[in-house]
């Protein structure tokens, strides 16, 4: 009986393990000068000047966690242009240093591949891997942008099996900033679908939060690792990225039979702008405009109940002042 639970217990055990790893995995596409500084990845990493040579990095694992495995096959990696014409890219095989699921540092299989950025607009990195243990084919796109008010392309359709198309433009997004698309599986809405949102963080900070997680809702951490939400009948989806950083978010198509088909978007999210600093001299303006209007509002009934040879529009002279009057006191501390 002893034993039979026990057994019971260890296959339980062995299921929660699997199904968190599964919904967790994610192709991450990072461009970077060298494969010492990939993990240092930035919003401002997806960004290019044109002519330059820009080098994406391709690897397979656990982005929130900053957990790492072998990629098990090469992966096709293609781009499409702004002008819709598509280059192959010829991936190499690297190693970069990471941590395993157990905790354990060392190096781990990946793949590079770069391409020249000749043409202003967006170009769209679209990536094809296939992990035999995950039973998944993944399909994953980031977008380099260059050209100051070139936005163009970054919504192309690349005809992935499973493809996000994103309704928002991926770039210039601030943290809180809404996210929405549509999954499409074969070029057809994909309803109904599991859409995994999740954040990277570098490795000390990874290790970090997944102990204050565990620490805090020791009854299920990887429900704040992993976001999930549900694509409607047209395919469509909205998700609000609250935190800076680079966001994966995926749409999984579950066939009958066979691999899971999944379409990944990167999403680089810049911090707050304005920053912090300048928001407090808003603040100040908001609220001397506010004390203008009150003003305002003051002189207006005044006016109201003074006799008709008052002056005309006294009341709208006397709210313009105090405006002025407001804005030159804030501005004048500055």
């Amino acid at each position: 009986m002893k034993e039979n639970l026990i057994k019971t217990l260890l296959a339980v055990l062995l299921l929660i393990a699997s199904a968190g790893m599964a919904s967790a995995h994610f192709t991450m596409v990072f461009p970077s000068d060298t494969a010492d500084t990939v993990w240092d990845v930035a919003p401002e990493d997806y960004i290019a000047e044109l002519g330059e040579t820009k080098t994406v990095y391709m690897m397979w694992g656990h982005p929130y966690e900053h957990i790492l495995f072998d990629m098990t096959s090469v992966p096709e990696v293609s781009v499409m242009k702004p002008d819709g014409t598509v280059e192959q890219l010829t991936p190499e095989e690297i190693t970069v240093d990471g941590m395993n699921e157990d905790g354990e540092l060392g190096t781990f299989k990946a793949y590079k591949a770069s391409f020249t950025v000749d043409q202003d607009g967006d170009t769209v990195v679209f990536v094809k891997y296939e992990d035999e243990d995950e039973n998944l084919i993944d399909y994953t796109k980031a977008v380099i942008h260059s050209g100051e008010e070139m936005w163009e392309g970054w919504d192309a359709e690349v005809d992935q099996q499973t493809e996000i198309l994103p309704y928002m433009r991926p770039y210039g997004m601030e943290e809180g900033f809404v996210f929405s698309g549509q999954a499409m599986y074969n070029g057809q809405p994909l309803k109904d679908a599991s859409v995994e949102i999740e954040i990277y963080h570098t490795l000390d900070l990874g290790i970090e939060i997944v102990e204050l997680a565990e620490e805090m809702f020791p009854y299920d951490p990887p429900m704040v690792f992993t976001r999930v939400t549900k694509s409607n009948d047209n395919g469509e989806f909205v998700y609000s990225l609250d935190e800076p950083g680079i966001w994966f978010v995926g749409a999984t198509m579950e066939p009958d039979s066979g691999r899971n088909v999944r379409g990944v978007f990167i999403i680089p999210v810049l911090e707050a702008f304005p920053p912090a600093e300048a928001q407090g001299s808003s603040a100040e303006l908001q609220q001397a405009v506010a004390q203008a209007q009150q003003a305002a509002d003051e002189a207006k009934q005044a006016a109201a109940q003074t006799s008709s040879s008052s002056t005309p529009g006294f009341g709208a002279i006397l709210a313009v002042t105090g405006l002025v009057a407001a804005l030159f006191l804030v501005l004048r501390r500055k």
